[in-house]
């Protein structure tokens, strides 16, 4: 009786670990390319605003993460750097700084989103019709799946 309640344990806690490595792993093993370099660059050169990615925030930590730079222009969003990696990640504009999803999720219905992020090292999103930048100060990185903040950024 108590091989298999032993057996039952470590095949539970076996399981439990390839589920969360699979959670893990998989946005990494089905990310698309980033953007080449040089159309980032060129972004960022055509941008209104570019402001650095910090993991000075509240709501940063050793898996919720991005470096680099963000930069924010009329018609696009680029990102030059690395993200965390993880599932469903979306990029939205709020008109206040937030640092955490404490913040982020009483105001998440005022905030306009921009787009899905599909790589972890840079990324370019084109700003929907209709969105003005200049209404907006911050952009951030927030993961659907699980309700968690990434990153954020205050532009202007």
């Amino acid at each position: 009786m108590k091989r298999i309640i032993l057996l039952a344990i470590t095949h539970g806690a076996a399981a439990a670990i390839g589920f969360a490595a699979g959670i893990y792993f998989l946005p990494i093993l089905t990310a698309e390319s980033a953007p080449d370099a040089a159309v980032l660059e060129q972004q960022a050169a055509q941008s209104r605003y570019s402001v650095e990615l910090t993991r000075d925030l509240r709501g940063v930590d050793a898996l919720h993460w991005g470096d680099g730079t963000i930069s924010v222009s009329a018609d696009s969003i680029a990102h030059q750097g690395e993200l965390a990696p993880g599932p469903d990640y979306m990029v939205y504009l709020t008109k206040e700084f937030v640092e955490h999803e404490d913040e982020f999720e009483p105001i998440k219905s005022q905030a306009v989103r921009i787009g899905p992020v599909k790589s972890f090292d840079g990324f370019l999103l084109n700003i929907p019709e209709g969105v003005d930048i200049e209404e907006y100060s911050t952009v951030v990185v927030w993961c659907e799946s699980f309700g968690e903040f990434i990153t954020a950024a205050k532009y202007r």
